[in-house]
């Protein structure tokens, strides 16, 4: 795999893009902005030469954010039947399980030539800057192998969930269910402290190297006591991945009563206005409960 088409160049997927073109991929950039589509590629991209850089590419490489924008990619604009024979479809958005299973079956029945690999990725976009993302990747051992070399460039490791589509969705959203419940917790203890009317510099600190610690407390935690900087990852995000986590775990069967809890605090912030904000700052739903906003 040499030339790969990159859709979707958001706060992630442009430096994942970047990431490959830096590392000596052949990379086109498209996104559904047209001027951010220009920004990456140096110049203006037209429909036929799109269509004509799939027909040659070895890889179409997807991170959009949701089911439906995957869709979008490839059948709306009709790229699923442009790219290539043989060439590898890599679906590396967060979407459910069930969308997965379902993505993956439409491409194989539209074209059962292509190779499919759902490689959901985590890492926020600090790990998609460094090259450090952790991909978790479901699909045929031919496919994953084919897809070996741009994942190093990717990520600083890659665990393989299983051959079948879902799989991938399935531990990512395993991933998601710790990460929105630990921001949740952290939000609460530190509104506890302030709430109690301790230096929150001190509890953080004092945690932090504690076995009360987690990474989302060390990386979120001075966000949500400092004045909001730099957003990495906004509550909208976590909105749609914790509802992804809990359909998955009733569609499982599971009791995932922290998870529900953690979703419902990411809507209230959402509803409230504050979707856009970065998700360290679920602490104000906290603060406005507990009578301190």
């Amino acid at each position: 795999m040499r030339n790969i088409v990159f859709a979707g160049l958001g706060a992630m997927g442009r430096p994942m893009a970047t990431r490959l073109k830096e590392g000596g991929f052949q990379v086109l950039g498209i996104d559904a902005f047209e001027q951010t589509e220009t920004a990456f590629n140096g110049q203006s991209i037209s429909s036929e030469e799109k269509h004509h850089c799939l027909a040659s590419c070895d890889g179409l490489f997807i991170m959009v954010v949701n089911a439906d924008q995957v869709r979008s990619v490839l059948f709306g604009a009709g790229y699923i039947e442009s790219i290539g024979q043989g060439a590898c479809i890599v679906q590396m958005s967060t979407i459910a399980p069930d969308d997965a299973v379902s993505i993956a079956k439409e491409v194989a029945a539209a074209r059962p030539d292509l190779l499919f690999v759902e490689a959901p990725v985590s890492g926020g976009v600090v790990g998609a800057q460094a090259g450090e993302l952790t991909i978790m990747a479901a699909g045929a051992s031919t496919a994953l192998k084919e897809c070996r070399h741009a994942f190093e460039k990717l990520s600083k490791v890659v665990f393989e969930a299983g051959q079948q589509p879902g799989q991938g969705a399935a531990m990512k959203a395993v991933n998601q269910l710790l990460c929105g419940v630990h921001i949740a917790a952290a939000a609460e203890a530190m509104s506890l402290a302030e709430k109690s009317g301790l230096d929150t510099s001190t509890m953080l600190a004092m945690l932090q190297g504690s076995s009360a610690s987690s990474w989302m407390l060390k990386d979120r935690g001075p966000r949500m006591i400092n004045e909001p900087g730099d957003v990495t990852s906004v509550i909208d995000i976590f909105c749609k991945d914790m509802g992804i986590v809990c359909d998955s775990a009733k569609a499982s069967k599971a009791f995932t009563p922290l998870a529900e809890t953690a979703r419902q605090l990411f809507i209230s912030s959402s509803e409230r206005g504050e979707g856009k904000l970065d998700d360290s700052q679920l602490i104000r739903t906290y603060r406005l409960l507990n009578g301190m906003s």
